[in-house]
């Protein structure tokens, strides 16, 4: 049975200590779930007693923002929801747009599709370079001053550009891939939030499913997102399901799953880190919930941290397009594709 879920805060805002990261309902990984299952799913971690829930504009190009406002807005009042903007469909690809005007339009639209008059968190979800960070956040504060957001997020960026966006206006939350297999945060952004007193939100905190045993050795099926990431691809994913097997067998030795032992991990970071794993299975849901009952020891940590140390995972955790749209900072040495 699911123990009621503990809270942390973000900036502001209070939330389960596990959020529900919503993309793999309508966007980058296969196989997708039907309409019925996705709304099981997400009505089952609502009465589990998750209360935050993240989307974005780029999932389904719309598709899980429609998702969200069709099956979750009539209990608006019980959760907090984020999407974000910047990344999105630009003449008809994806791209970056962050300029004034095109986050204005983002804001209007992630209303509409959500059908709410009110996101709580809402991000930037990549830097555009064409733009200054600060004219970026200025249109954000701008839909703060006019009721249609809460606050303000930054996705997938470095701890100087989260310093010069929180100079404008306070940042809620910074939203970076997370895991013992990424941990680029811990280079600067960690320091940075917590010495700004910014929520810190991981995302992909079970290593896109490697970390929680959903990859075999036959990869992911062609179409996935995840085909075009070198960690994900031959000889780079052999190496890496032969870290996961050790991962199981420190989570046999600490009783619990391997996706457990890697949320447990995390939520021992820092009391201002909330992670938000995605899944299509109500099975995994709360499987991944009953994860803030897990207490592990001070070795047992550290051995996930020896696991992972730097340089441990093999392959780039993006490909070269996907890549030059990020932000965060690098290991010395770290493959960049």
């Amino acid at each position: 049975m699911i123990q009621p879920l503990p809270a942390r805060k973000i900036g502001p805002l209070t939330v389960s200590a596990i959020g529900l990261g919503c993309m793999n309902l309508s966007h980058a990984y296969l196989p997708r779930p039907d309409p019925v299952q996705a709304e099981r799913l997400l009505l089952h971690a609502l009465d589990a007693g998750v209360t935050f829930f993240d989307t974005a504009s780029i999932y389904g190009f719309g598709a899980n923002e429609e998702l969200l406002g069709r099956i979750l807005m009539s209990r608006r009042s019980k959760f907090i929801l984020a999407s974000k903007c910047v990344l999105g469909e630009v003449d008809g690809r994806r791209g970056l747009d962050g300029s004034p005007a095109a986050i204005e339009r983002a804001v209007e639209d992630s209303l509409r599709r959500l059908r709410t008059d009110h996101i709580d968190l809402y991000y930037m979800h990549r830097l555009d370079p064409k733009v200054p960070v600060e004219e970026s956040v200025g249109a954000l504060v701008r839909a703060v001053e006019a009721g249609k957001i809460g606050t303000i997020g930054l996705s997938e960026m470095s701890a100087s550009t989260v310093r010069a966006a929180h100079r404008v206006h306070p940042v809620a939350a910074v939203q970076t891939e997370y895991s013992p297999w990424t941990r680029n945060p811990e280079i600067a952004v960690l320091d940075a939030c917590s010495e700004l007193g910014i929520g810190f939100v991981a995302f992909s905190p079970l290593g896109r499913g490697l970390l929680a045993g959903g990859v075999g050795g036959k990869g992911v099926p062609e179409g996935d997102l995840r085909a075009d990431m070198p960690r994900f691809q031959s000889p780079h994913l052999e190496r890496n399901l032969a870290l996961f097997a050790r991962l199981a067998g420190l989570a046999e030795a600490a009783g619990c799953t391997p996706a457990q032992l890697c949320l447990a991990w995390l939520l021992s970071k820092g009391d201002h880190i909330v992670p938000i794993p995605g899944t299509t299975s109500i099975v995994h849901l709360d499987e991944d919930l009953a994860a803030v009952g897990v207490q592990l020891s001070p070795d047992q940590l550290a051995a996930v941290d020896r696991l992972f140390h730097i340089g441990a995972v093999s392959g780039a955790r993006y490909g070269a397009s996907a890549q030059a749209q990020v932000g965060t900072e690098m290991w010395p040495g770290e493959e960049m594709a």
